[in-house]
């Protein structure tokens, strides 16, 4: 009952503030998660350029699967890592609509790498904004596509080993070689100065559609606090000196 209560003051929240596209429910995310603030600056973005009642967001499984209660925009729901298969569908049968997926890297890098891989070169019109936090963060913290050469996880505990559990993929790069990209790159929000860049680039690729020139690519290199079993600084100085010397961050392709 009380749950029901609390969607019910979302609902208002979102009826009577019309120009807010974040609402004021409490994110569900742990402490120090980079979630949050990309859930922020996509709202910013989208407030700003006036498309509120022109967005549609794909959600598909993870630890983000909740963003529908975060930003009064309107959402679909998608299969786990099905996401760029239901923003082709969207793109398609609503051409004058934003389109904006937001996906993990278990998501987008791994069950959904084939949806990620043609949508991308087929060109399809939207923006897709992909988390890489080199962990499975919902699940139990298990190793994903992007985690690092002798990282822990719950299912490499003694670090992953190239030789039985092969190379982290670098899903950014390849999808900028792909001909249907007009937009890719790598940023981060671990600092006042990364949160604009973040925020330049996620305008960037928004402003993009407006062209129907190909598929926007924002990835973000974040932390998982509880699946690295760290505090908050300690996982942005791990994310510093580890994942971004082999996720270096700036743009990549920029038609």
């Amino acid at each position: 009952m009380a749950e029901i209560t609390e969607d019910i003051k979302v609902a208002e929240n979102i009826v009577h503030k019309k120009s807010s596209v974040l609402t004021d429910k409490v994110m569900h995310y742990c402490p120090g998660c980079s979630h949050g603030v990309v859930h922020k600056l996509l709202a910013e973005v989208i407030e700003e350029m006036g498309i509120q009642d022109k967005t549609i967001g794909v959600a598909p499984v993870g630890c983000s699967v909740f963003i529908y209660n975060y930003l009064a925009i309107d959402w679909q729901e998608a299969a786990h890592g099905r996401a760029p298969a239901l923003g082709t569908a969207i793109s398609r049968l609503r051409p004058d609509r934003y389109v904006v997926t937001y996906q993990g890297d278990g998501d987008l890098a791994a069950i959904g790498t084939a949806e990620t891989i043609h949508a991308c070169n087929r060109g399809e019109n939207m923006v897709m904004i992909f988390i890489n936090n080199g962990i499975y963060g919902m699940t139990g913290g298990q190793m994903a596509p992007t985690t690092l050469e002798g990282m822990k996880a719950s299912t490499c505990p003694f670090g992953r080993d190239p030789k039985t559990d092969g190379n982290p993929l670098k899903i950014t790069e390849i999808v900028a070689q792909l001909p249907g990209t007009n937009f890719v790159t790598r940023q981060a929000v671990h600092t006042a100065a990364a949160v604009r860049r973040t925020k330049k680039a996620i305008r960037k690729a928004f402003e993009k559609q407006k062209d129907k020139t190909g598929t926007s690519f924002v990835e973000v290199v974040s932390t998982c606090n509880s699946g690295w079993k760290m505090n908050p600084v300690d996982s942005n100085n791990w994310m510093e000196e580890n994942m971004f010397p082999f996720y270096p961050l700036g743009d990549i392709k920029d038609v």
